[in-house]
């Protein structure tokens, strides 16, 4: 091995540690107290054996398999395997978008911003600057699987126990490292870091619905998918380790072949170089929606397929549920059945919940797209030109309210689509639209946050992130950790009628769009008035 490849590597690596100091703690802590609360919550939610035995009954339908994995030990379902069983996944899916985002962002973003080119101009390697951000990431996943594990343990719960723990963190930690060794080799094919964020995003996407429809219909699809793996870890049960010592042995593979075609390329370059643009720019880009638009068509496009396919995937379930429901009374008694309404209908109202709640990730990513654009001083050169700050804010706020009803159209679509045709009895496609319809009001609210953010505190605008999240935890998982309804009507999907179950409250919708429209009055107004950075 070349020493002179590595040169200064350990320098780089404490730059990439002070510029990511708080990003990872805040990080790290995120992923502690959440495995904790929920354990913790599980502990006192059901303390009796009976109890939980009544919920693992609700486990064993298709469509809780798609969407957390296949159930396991529910002849003795203890806290720990319903930790295991229920936030393991999840929280992969999670470890995956950190790597994803911070690994892009210190190796192809960096490289495409010009810094990694000043640094090589120093006496460094030609893979330091590749190896430093691989050192750093692998090092805060394995520490990531130590604290989970050990704060697991120091819970002092009976059923979660040391090898149970150490399982559960290293699962997390591995899948966290897979992530970044395929981020990194996704920097050496793409020749921007947008780019590199979005091929990591689509294959954890697909690598999701590859594991959901392989879980519910072939085991050796699901095969196919890490996160397939992960999940018949069967933590706390069996504690099978062979999946994360295979998952182990790919990422090694992934990371050595980001070396070498890290070593092999030229600077700035990619392996998936850019097509020639046209010699005279569109009519599009003469306005800001234009080239907001072709800023973002590369993710525009992905996200549509993924949440039609993510619909589909989970419409692909509703066929068993009808026969699943009629010969399970806890699910009956938990869905409390509605007259005139079928089971299948009523469940339904909690995937839509979901996609809403999932296809305003983009919605969010279309909006916060201009304040990477302020930060790298393009923002300032529009508007240095004949382009105001309103017009501009208004063209990425257009995108974004666009593109969430197209994407929650397209993920009702997809769920419409297949569900009727697995269903003996179909359900009309124009209730799946409806039902997902009326959480445009919710989506709005959370972009007018965005843009509240955006326009006072743009360097706050992960609360926005965090608040989908606090969402998220309340509105899917509500029930499970028995809520109060006040800590539900925090969220504005919380007010959201659930249709076709409950009538149309249009006060509730009117609210939300007040709401909404408020938050973006208040938002266009500080933009007007604030600094712009760059400018």
């Amino acid at each position: 091995m070349n020493k002179q490849l590595y040169t200064n590597t350990g320098v780089l690596t404490w730059l990439v540690i002070r510029q990511d100091r708080i990003r990872l703690t805040i990080w790290l802590a995120a992923f502690i107290v959440a495995n904790l609360l929920v354990a913790n919550a599980f502990s006192t939610l059901y303390p009796a054996q009976a109890e939980r035995q009544a919920m693992a009954e609700t486990m064993m339908n298709p469509a809780i398999t798609a969407m957390v994995g296949p159930a396991y030990g529910l002849d003795n379902y203890t806290v720990g395997v319903m930790l295991a069983h229920e936030m393991l996944l999840l929280t992969a899916v999670v470890v995956g978008v950190m790597n994803i985002l911070l690994v892009a962002r210190h190796t192809r973003a960096e490289e495409e911003d010009g810094r990694v080119e000043l640094i090589r101009a120093l006496p460094t390697g030609r893979l330091s600057n590749v190896a430093s951000t691989l050192f750093v990431f692998v090092g805060t996943n394995v520490l990531l699987a130590l604290l989970v594990a050990g704060s697991l343990v120091m819970l002092g719960i009976e059923s979660i126990d040391v090898a149970g723990s150490m399982l559960y963190g290293a699962s997390l930690g591995v899948t966290g490292i897979f992530f970044a060794g395929l981020t990194a080799v996704f920097a050496q094919l793409s020749e921007s870091g947008r780019g590199t964020v979005g091929l990591g995003m689509a294959v954890l996407l697909i690598a999701y619905m590859v594991r959901a429809i392989g879980d519910v219909s072939s085991e050796t699809l699901s095969m196919f998918s890490p996160f397939g793996w992960i999940v018949r870890t069967e933590t706390f049960v069996n504690n099978y380790w062979w999946p994360v010592f295979a998952t182990l042995g790919i990422s090694l593979i992934l990371m050595g072949t980001a070396f070498y075609l890290n070593g092999i390329r030229d600077m700035e370059a990619g392996f998936l170089p850019a097509k020639a643009g046209k010699k005279q720019a569109s009519r599009m880009l003469l306005s800001p929606i234009g080239l907001a638009v072709r800023l973002q068509r590369t993710g525009i496009i992905s996200w549509a397929i993924a949440m039609f396919v993510l619909g589909a995937s989970y419409g692909s379930v509703l066929g068993d549920l009808e026969s699943f429901f009629a010969e399970n009374e806890m699910m009956q008694q938990l869905l409390n059945p509605a007259s005139g309404v079928s089971l299948t209908e009523q469940f339904m109202t909690m995937l839509m919940a979901v996609l809403a709640m999932i296809s305003t990730i983009p919605a969010m990513m279309f909006l916060l797209k201009l304040k990477g654009e302020e930060g790298k001083g393009r923002a300032a050169h529009l508007l240095v030109r004949s382009v105001s700050r309103v017009r501009l804010l208004g063209s990425f706020l257009a995108l974004a309210l666009a593109g969430g009803w197209v994407m929650l159209s397209l993920a009702a679509l997809g769920l419409g689509v297949v569900g009727n045709a697995v269903m003996e009895e179909g359900i009309a496609l124009g209730t799946f639209y409806q039902s997902a319809m009326v959480y445009l009001p919710a989506m709005w609210v959370m972009l007018g946050l965005a843009v509240l953010l955006l326009g006072w505190a743009p360097r706050a605008t992960v609360v926005s992130w965090l608040y989908l999240v606090y969402s998220f935890i309340v509105v899917y998982m509500g029930g499970l950790f028995q809520f109060n309804e006040w800590v539900v009507n925090l969220s504005p999907f919380g007010h959201v009628p659930e249709l076709p179950v409950e009538e149309v409250s249009w006060m509730s919708l009117l609210g939300l769009t007040g709401v909404a429209m408020l938050l973006l009055v208040a938002g266009v107004v500080g933009y007007r008035k604030r600094d712009i950075q760059g400018g």
